[in-house]
């Protein structure tokens, strides 16, 4: 009897366990399941798993793990940018030492130009091809910037839209460009080539009328002076017209196609002046 007495005094109430268990259940704030945005799973989510993502923002470590990631991503986009910038003193350089060396020396034909050309084409490409890896990383870190950032520096967890985390995830499992090869030829072409290219051809045309064996002083003759050697006029004619055809379609196209990698200073962004 005692120690039945003992045991009912160490029991608590039905009502009050119901009560704890409640209070367990019921997470530290106030949580809209309507707005906050989940992965898609197989099995449908249920209250538990919305709350652990909810929570799984502001957790110690998850926000460490992702701070890193950022981190390292940064600094990769960081080395892939320093490399575009090789490539493009590499086209500048050898640019310049073929105008020094063309207008240094009468006897220079104008077909170096040419040569320059080639030059600054296959420069194009291979930053063009570097251009590719650096967006496929820029794109990590914008990603990171949009739906983890920005929600941790409004603190609002409504903004946690769309399946960032899926997406970032697989680009870690299988990367992949997010630009063709073209629209990477064309954003280099405009932010820096397209200068050089007409550089070099402003330089080839007042390389022919300086340096002319006769004057110019026709079309037909400035058509007679584009030969050069065993090379016919026409050949040199069609590169020259073919090369600048090209650089300013391609320009205008990948210009009017793709929204580029920033914005320009708008009237709404008016408060950065300060």
């Amino acid at each position: 009897m005692t120690a039945a007495r003992g045991l009912s005094l160490y029991r608590t109430p039905r009502s009050s366990r119901s009560r704890k268990v409640g209070l367990l259940r019921r997470s530290s704030y106030p949580v809209n399941r309507r707005t906050v945005a989940t992965e898609k799973t197989a099995s449908a989510p249920t209250d538990e798993a919305t709350i652990s993502l909810q929570r799984s923002l502001y957790d110690p470590g998850y926000v460490n793990a992702m701070s890193h990631f950022y981190r390292g991503e940064l600094g990769r986009i960081m080395v892939w940018r320093q490399r575009l910038d090789i490539t493009t003193n590499w086209a500048i350089t050898s640019s310049t030492a073929i105008i020094t060396i063309a207008f240094s020396n009468r006897e220079v034909p104008h077909i170096i130009f040419f040569f320059n050309l080639a030059i600054v084409w296959v420069m194009l490409w291979i930053e063009s091809r570097r251009y590719r890896f650096y967006d496929a990383f820029r794109a990590r870190v914008r990603m990171l910037e949009a739906h983890f950032l920005v929600p941790m520096v409004m603190e609002n967890r409504q903004m946690l839209q769309g399946e960032w985390k899926k997406l970032v995830c697989e680009d870690l499992i299988l990367p992949s460009f997010k630009i063709s090869k073209l629209e990477a030829i064309g954003r280099r072409l405009k932010r820096n080539y397209v200068f050089i290219f007409i550089l070099i051809m402003v330089a080839w045309v007042t390389k022919i009328f300086l340096h002319a064996s006769e004057p110019i002083t026709s079309g037909r003759a400035l058509y007679h002076a584009l030969r050069v050697g065993h090379i016919p006029s026409w050949l040199v004619a069609g590169t020259f017209i073919a090369t600048f055809a090209s650089v300013i379609s391609i320009t205008i196209y990948v210009g009017k196609k793709s929204s580029g990698e920033i914005t320009e200073f708008g009237a709404h962004r008016s408060l950065w002046r300060i």
